[in-house]
């Protein structure tokens, strides 16, 4: 009777499990986070059980058999980032998931950098990659972009290089640095890009006035310095650099160091320094070139997919020293520097920076944030600060000697937002707003007349932007943009210059006080500007691509071409603005056809450009100071043509030797007064031959061709009073150099340490046969030669 009580008891306690019903499922439909579109064949699987199910050609999915209760789904797809769900005890409507569809496929292609995604379908695009940075380690932004066909550089000496893009420089050159537009008196012929280029992972040339959400006023093109693009997975890695060179007997070091977290955290601090002492052409040293420069930048932020922020902030400090030949007194010094073939001054080598020389500072805040909507694109809202100090040290006696002869602060707040509407995969549209507010203000102290003015000025911009593809070969893209700028300034105007210049009779109304032999203006100038561009990107077969781009873009002149009047002491010639002068407008057409196949590819790159009021300085001739008598550079507007063509071709020949070709060529012509335009870069052929050998510690050796022809066209002769021989004398000026040809070479090797290929060592040796040579774009030209050989060392360990 025991047992069977027993077992009726068993029986009983195990009824309910039984009663149990497992007929519980889950159904939903899996989809693309962008567009909308259902992701088929994604895997829908229970954690921590070997349940699982694929989705349809419709996205759908449905798991049955399920006990009630709370459990946990991954959702993976081959082409995504799997996702991770909690589903509750009392789900019972179809859920809707969303997959980030090829954000793992974005990922890999930014790693290799095989591929780099292009601003626009139809722009003229070009990138200069990490190792060939790290190639020219110590060197500028001007230097290393004239790697590019197209690119050319406006010097003043070795050590202040501005890029010149087939054939436009200063304002007509927009540099973003990490995404921030850079504002640090671009305008002065002088005044370098304050960059460190040992914080950069790569250089991006957009030619042409393609990019409309970077800005409407970039006629000359948009160059983009971007870092390293940090991924969400928990890591610590960064780069030692340092390198040392004989030309200047210095060198530079570079420290950057990433920590990286799985949810997409991170910090980046870097640090750079750079030392050299005085430069030496091939026959003498270049008294007074030495440079110092300090480059820093803390980065924190979080990169997530659906959401991220970033705050960063970055200071560059560099101190240059001017030729000391270069600093004339008057225009009888010019003519004799001028015909003389060796500097002035030679004095034994030195690291100190003397007069006369420049001290800048720039400070840049960046805050950032943006976050995806799904199924309609991404919001990006940008704040950002930018603080830039200039000091310009003339030859001043006394105790002037270490007052500056210009001092100028200029303060900038920036505010962006732009959204990327790309749920349509043939359709993506960005559409955005800028508001910026800058100050400008000149320390009178100083005690010579102010070259520029204070001045506030204000600028707004809308842009909307679209591409369409038509087919898998064609992509059409469009672009509008309209730019308010609006310049509010406070100078003084010396009598005799007002009236010379007809303001009298022309601005009479800006007039605010007289003071007898000067006058107190502030005029008030609005420009509205408008932009726009049209292209379409063509893929012949599958390995030629066609890309047309006719752009149009207005640009307002900047406030050197409007108040300059006075010494520039920098540059030793007076300088004069005209406050007439407009806007100037662009019509330019590009195509571009590219071919890249494993063995060989090439690039050819015809355009013209129309530049209508294209405003310009130029010798017009001689005045006199109480210092001497002075060249005078005038600002003028007219009407001009650019026509040109960049190519490019590379060969691999054989499996370690390959060979790779660069011509530029540009006219410029002035079509008012029917003659050439002055600084034209002169025709150029750059010829590289490169051995690769893996099998020896990575070896590689490059010997670099470069042939620079002499300008031909240029403007005519200028005449001058000389007062050492009381009469007019002819100013050559104008006249180029002769052409050159420098050979460099580059050889450098990869070391296998802890088990990585994480040190390499490098060394170039700059104008192997010691030419002499004088640029037509070195503004230094007329007191000595260029750099003579230069030998440098690299070294560069992945930490």
């Amino acid at each position: 009777m025991k047992p069977f009580f027993l077992f009726l008891l068993a029986l009983w306690s195990v009824t309910p499990i039984f009663a149990q019903e497992c007929d519980y499922s889950i159904r939903g439909e899996v989809i693309d986070f962008h567009d909308k579109t259902p992701l088929s064949e994604a895997l829908v699987s229970i954690t921590g059980t070997d349940r699982y199910v694929t989705t349809d050609t419709n996205g759908t999915f449905r798991i049955g058999m399920l006990c009630p209760g709370p459990l946990e789904l991954e959702i993976s797809h081959a082409e995504c980032t799997s996702k991770f769900v909690f589903v509750p005890a009392d789900q019972k409507k179809p859920l809707k998931l969303s997959l980030e569809h090829h954000l793992e496929e974005l990922e890999e292609v930014q790693v290799t950098g095989d591929t780099q995604r292009k601003q626009t379908a139809s722009s003229i695009e070009k990138t200069v990659r990490t190792e060939t940075m790290d190639r020219m380690a110590g060197s500028n932004l001007g230097d290393v972009l004239k790697q590019l066909s197209g690119v050319a550089s406006l010097n003043t000496g070795a050590n202040i290089v501005k890029p010149v893009v087939q054939g436009l420089t200063g304002s007509r050159i927009l540099i973003l640095n990490n995404g921030v537009r850079m504002q640090d008196m671009e305008w002065g012929d002088e005044h370098a890009p304050n960059i460190d280029i040992n914080a950069a992972d790569r250089l991006t040339l957009i030619k042409g006035a393609g990019a409309l959400q970077y800005g409407g006023d970039a006629i000359g093109g948009v160059i983009m310095v971007a870092p390293e693009r940090i991924f969400a997975k928990d890591s610590l890695y960064g780069t030692f650099l340092a390198s040392g060179a004989t030309n200047g007997r210095g060198g530079t070091t570079s420290l950057e160091l990433i920590k990286s977290f799985d949810n997409g955290l991170f910090f980046k601090v870097q640090g750079s320094y750079k030392r050299l002492g005085d430069l030496e052409a091939p026959d003498y040293l270049l008294s007074n070139t030495g440079v110092s420069q300090i480059g820093t930048s803390l980065q924190i932020g979080k990169n997530a997919f659906r959401e991220g922020w970033e705050l960063f902030y970055s200071y560059f400090d560099s101190d240059i020293a001017i030729l000391r030949a270069s600093h004339i007194g008057n225009v009888d010094d010019l003519i004799t520097a001028i015909n003389s073939r060796q500097p002035n001054v030679i004095d034994p080598f030195s690291y100190t920076i003397d007069n006369p020389r420049q001290e800048v500072s720039h400070h840049l805040v960046k805050g950032k944030y943006y976050r995806r909507f799904e199924g309609l694109g991404k919001l990006t809202l940008q704040y950002d600060f930018q603080s830039n100090q200039r000091f310009e040290y003339d030859l001043r006696r006394g105790d002037r000697r270490n007052i500056p002869a210009i001092d100028l602060k200029l303060n900038t707040h920036t505010f962006n937002a732009d959204f990327k509407a790309d749920a349509n995969s043939q359709w993506e549209s960005r559409f955005g707003i800028m508001g910026r507010y800058q100050q400008n203000i000149a320390d009178p102290s100083t005690g010579v007349r102010r070259l520029i003015p204070d001045y506030e000025k204000y600028d707004m911009g809308l842009f909307g932007t679209t591409s369409y593809t038509l087919s898998d070969a064609l992509v059409l893209d469009a672009g509008f943009r309209y730019d308010f700028t609006r310049i509010d300034a406070k100078k003084f105007y010396r009598l005799s210059r007002w009236e010379a210049q007809g303001y009298n009779s022309d601005f009479e109304d800006i007039i605010i006080e007289d003071l007898g032999s000067q006058l107190l203006t502030n005029p008030v100038l609005d420009y509205h500007n408008f932009s726009g561009t049209l292209g379409a990107g063509y893929q012949l077969g599958n390995e030629n691509e066609l890309r047309v781009n006719y752009a149009f873009s207005q640009r307002a002149p900047n406030p050197s071409e409007l108040f300059s009047e006075g010494l520039h002491h920098s540059a030793a010639r007076i300088e004069l603005g005209d406050l007439r002068i407009k806007s100037e407008t662009s019509h330019k057409l590009g195509i571009s056809l590219e071919k890249s196949v494993a063995d060989w590819g090439y690039t050819l790159v015809p355009y013209i450009n129309q530049i209508n009021d294209f405003i310009l300085i130029e010798p017009t001739g001689a005045e006199f100071t109480i210092r001497g008598a002075f060249p005078v550079w005038s600002y003028r507007q007219t009407d001009v043509v650019m026509a040109g063509v960049d190519a490019s071709v590379y060969r691999q020949w054989l499996p370690k030797w390959r060979s790779e070709h660069q011509f530029s060529f540009i006219k410029g012509r002035d079509e008012t007064l029917d003659g050439p335009i002055i600084n034209m870069p002169p025709v150029q052929i750059q010829n590289r031959l490169v051995y690769r050998n893996p099998e020896w510690q990575y070896l590689r050796v490059a010997l670099d061709s470069k042939y620079v022809f002499r300008q031909n066209e240029f403007p005519s002769y200028v005449n001058v009073f000389s007062p050492q021989s009381n009469e007019n004398v002819v100013l050559d000026i104008n006249t180029p150099p002769p052409a050159y040809h420098l050979l460099n070479l580059d050889m450098e090797t990869r070391f296998d340490l802890f088990k990585k290929k994480d040190l390499t060592v490098g060394l170039s040796i700059l104008n192997v046969m010691n030419t002499n040579y004088r640029d037509y774009l070195n503004r230094l030209r007329f007191f000595a030669d260029d750099l003579g050989r230069n030998w440098a060392l690299r070294l560069i360990w992945s930490i």
